[in-house]
């Protein structure tokens, strides 16, 4: 059997997204604030993102002046989504920052039905329901570690996982037949604009550029901004949506490995339990319709 890049590539793509937690996490623990992290890694995103478009040419056909603006604030979900996710491990575990963001999942459902009109079906009813049965085990609320953890830390997490939502569900549906690295250096520059606008106080305190903060933003800048895209556009052609869907789940488990590793946070056998039964509604979600159609066949 023919071994498919686009498994590879989407693979590689979600496993570096779920590294960035821990720069977000060094850069707390050298004292650098939510907006100095944010400020620098829009910036060295924008340069980046913008130099690799223009290195390679990309195409500026099908743009005008209204869907440049939608596209623009189209990327302002992610720079809210940067904001809220980091802010959450302010606060909170990165891997409960983590699980919590997670839930782009289930809210991007909800989406579809409230601005499509796209009805979820029984099997994605189930699958969202697998997913709050896995939120309550992961977030270690068995064992009572949860509680005398800040409600901000909570608020900001949930709000990640609307934005992030939000930044998916407007990405499909914005400019589509436009060159998606230009698509993707507009974005940037409207998450790049609104985090320049929220932490207007901070653009001070960002200079000047110490080593520690430039090392902080290069690492959330290529394993979150730069590298995913570059290996999701060269693998989601290859594969079809529900299995890039699941693919893309790997960085759950990546990212709160990670922080076990590298950050020593405790991750129980409980919390364990419940990213399996996550990753297995969404597995669910995706394949099982396929899965009807086939024993329908025979």
């Amino acid at each position: 059997m023919k071994f498919n890049k686009g498994v590879l590539y989407i693979l590689i793509g979600a496993s570096f997204f779920g590294f960035t937690p821990i720069f977000a996490k060094i850069g707390f623990s050298h004292g650098y604030s939510l907006g100095q992290i944010n400020i620098v890694q829009m910036i060295i995103s924008f340069i980046l993102l913008w130099s690799l478009t223009l290195i390679k040419r990309a195409s500026f056909k099908g743009l005008h002046r209204k869907n440049i603006l939608q596209v623009m604030v189209t990327g302002c979900f992610i720079g809210l989504t940067s904001i809220f996710y980091y802010g959450s491990m302010q606060y909170l575990p990165a891997s409960l920052a983590i699980i919590l963001m997670f839930q782009f999942v289930w809210i991007g459902i909800i989406l579809e039905w409230i601005f499509s009109k796209i009805k979820p079906s029984k099997l994605t009813v189930l699958s969202i329901l697998l997913i709050l049965v896995g939120v309550f085990f992961a977030s270690n609320f068995v064992n009572g570690d949860i509680y005398g953890l800040p409600l901000k830390g909570f608020v900001f997490g949930i709000l990640s996982a609307f934005t992030y939502a939000g930044f998916i569900f407007c990405s499909g549906k914005v400019a589509v037949n436009v060159d998606p690295w230009t698509r993707s250096s507009l974005m940037v520059t409207g998450s790049t604009i609104l985090v320049l606008v929220v932490f207007m106080g901070d653009i001070p305190a960002v200079l000047p550029l110490e080593k520690d903060l430039i090392t902080t933003a290069v690492g959330v800048s290529l394993f979150g901004a730069v590298l995913p895209p570059l290996f999701f556009a060269a693998g989601a052609p290859l594969v079809s949506g529900g299995m890039a869907n699941i693919l893309t789940s790997i960085e759950l488990p990546i990212a709160i490995l990670s922080a076990s590793l590298i950050l020593s946070e405790a991750v129980s056998p409980f919390q364990w339990f419940g990213i399996v039964i996550i990753l297995a509604a969404i597995a669910l979600n995706e394949l099982s319709p396929n899965l009807f159609r086939i024993k329908k066949f025979f």
